[in-house]
């Protein structure tokens, strides 16, 4: 009897262990039109999603954002495949990492602060979707 309900703890322990993550990144999926971002990942202060638009698309959307939300001592670096636009949002040091992946496939990394404001991050991810939705 005492092995049978050993047993059934280890199993459920494994269980919770396993399934324990999948709830983050069911919360963490965001339902979008086609075309905009769909699963955010926030690891390590930066919220990062996939944008099914051109790197060229998605840093001009990166930098009407920056604009829009009044970005000072702005200072993009632009290369082929990868870019960073640091700047500075109502006195918060923001910084955006822009990857090329393939031809209609960008990641961008958004960290707010010196440690990450997840929900200042997801404001800022709103509206580069709301710039390449509207292109």
């Amino acid at each position: 009897m005492k092995r049978n309900n050993f047993l059934l703890l280890i199993i459920s322990l494994f269980a919770l262990f396993i399934f324990s993550g999948c709830a983050a990144l069911i919360a963490g999926g965001v339902a979008a039109g086609a075309g905009t971002a769909g699963t955010y990942y926030y690891i390590n202060g930066e919220l990062k999603t996939d944008y099914s638009f051109s790197f060229d698309e998605v840093w001009t959307a990166c930098e009407k954002t920056v604009a829009d939300m009044k970005g000072i001592e702005v200072v993009p670096e632009k290369e082929i495949a990868k870019g960073r636009i640091n700047t500075l949002i109502n006195d918060e040091k923001v910084k955006f990492d822009i990857t090329y992946k393939s031809k209609n496939l960008t990641t961008v990394a958004i960290r707010v602060g010196l440690l990450g404001n997840k929900l200042s991050s997801q404001l800022l991810h709103d509206k580069i979707a709301d710039y390449l939705a509207k292109r």
